[in-house]
């Protein structure tokens, strides 16, 4: 899986844009504040509807303007793919794909597969449980359409649930109408929470012989799901939990609670692990996204880099590179010094300022 071109109009500060990829290394260099993430960011939008950094559609239309456009193409599976995302300030926005428009955003899951990989996400051992969740989440949404839909419906009904909590408290009418919520929470957070175990079941092997690798076979991770209650016992504790809930407000019960935790021998990375420690695990982490996302669907994902490799040492740096040799990588950064000091290999280069493409 590829992705060949992308044409941008009015996004972010791009007036107008249009670049060809190479299927192997691209660099995307210049200052900061140029527009480089902008344009890992466009990509994400064409795979999965979302901006990367969460923000709104209006957000991402350039200032003064009504609407913005991408087209992306994408080769998967030896077919071509059009994509296109139109923003609009005012209304909600339209996807299409090979010029035919869709009426889900979750029917564009599955047709452009990218991993992306930020600073931040060398931080996910030691951040909150939402990011790691949010890992979890991201990598099954694009593998496993049937995850996706759970997951929504789950969102949905935990949304209705927090809200009824709180009108309760109003109106004690409507506390005959908790149990339908209740039993919504349970049949899509158990589907979760069980399809969550067989993910980490398959990733945790894997992490650690990435991890293995990348310490000099000196080190062992291991991974475990933290799961806030069990799949079966999750109605019978939204029961039990009731009186907290409207204390609170809020459900303190499900699969939006649960976390992951790695351990380096007996020890948990989230409290006691080195910065050194804690980022090699958060590489394997990333790294082993892209062999469990090739085993799901038959083809590797694209990977974008948006500027890890200033924030890794040398050592890092050629075993995140080495082990995507033959992955279609975007890379963002503000020079080319360490590129051409280690010798990387690089197939393709753009130069950005301020919006346009001046060399590449």
């Amino acid at each position: 899986m590829i992705v060949k071109s992308l044409e941008l109009m009015n996004f972010r500060n791009y007036e107008r844009l249009s670049i060809e990829f190479d299927p192997s290394t691209n660099i995307i260099y210049g200052d900061n504040a140029q527009g480089k993430t902008n344009i890992l960011e466009a990509i994400c939008v064409s795979g999965t509807s979302r901006s990367l950094r969460g923000s709104r559609d209006r957000e991402m239309i350039r200032f003064g303007q009504d609407e913005a456009h991408i087209r992306t193409i994408v080769e998967k599976d030896s077919n071509e793919y059009r994509i296109d995302i139109h923003l609009k300030k005012n209304h909600s926005k339209g996807i299409a794909v090979n010029k035919i428009p869709i009426k889900k955003s979750s029917e564009l899951f599955g047709i452009l597969n990218i991993i992306f990989f930020s600073p931040e996400d060398l931080s996910i051992i030691k951040s909150g449980p939402e990011k790691r969740r949010r890992f979890i989440d991201m990598e099954l949404c694009q593998i496993d359409k049937i995850y996706l839909y759970n997951l929504t419906e789950y969102n949905k009904a935990l949304n209705q649930r927090n809200r009824l909590l709180k009108d309760i408290v109003r109106n004690k009418k409507l506390l005959d109408t908790l149990p339908v919520w209740d039993d919504k929470l349970a049949e899509f957070g158990s589907k979760i929470i069980k399809r969550r175990e067989q993910f980490v079941e398959e990733i945790a092997p894997v992490i650690n012989v990435l991890h293995r690798e990348i310490s000099n076979e000196r080190e062992d991770v291991k991974l475990f799901y933290e799961k806030n209650i069990s799949a079966d016992g999750m109605r019978e504790a939204l029961d039990f939990s009731f009186d907290n809930d409207m204390r609170l407000g809020s459900t303190t019960k499900g699969p939006h609670r649960d976390d992951l935790r790695f351990d380096l021998g007996d020890v948990d990375l989230r409290k006691y692990g080195s910065q050194g420690q804690q980022r090699t695990a958060a590489l394997s982490l990333k790294l082993s996204e892209v062999s469990m996302m090739e085993k799901e669907t038959g083809e590797k994902p694209v990977l974008l880099l948006d500027d890890v490799l200033s924030e890794l040492d040398s050592r890092r740096q050629k075993d995140l590179l080495k082990s995507l040799s033959d992955t279609q990588t975007l890379i963002t950064c503000t020079g080319l010094d360490d590129f051409v000091k280690n010798q990387y290999k690089v197939n393709k280069i753009f130069e950005i300022r301020n919006g346009v493409v001046v060399n590449g």
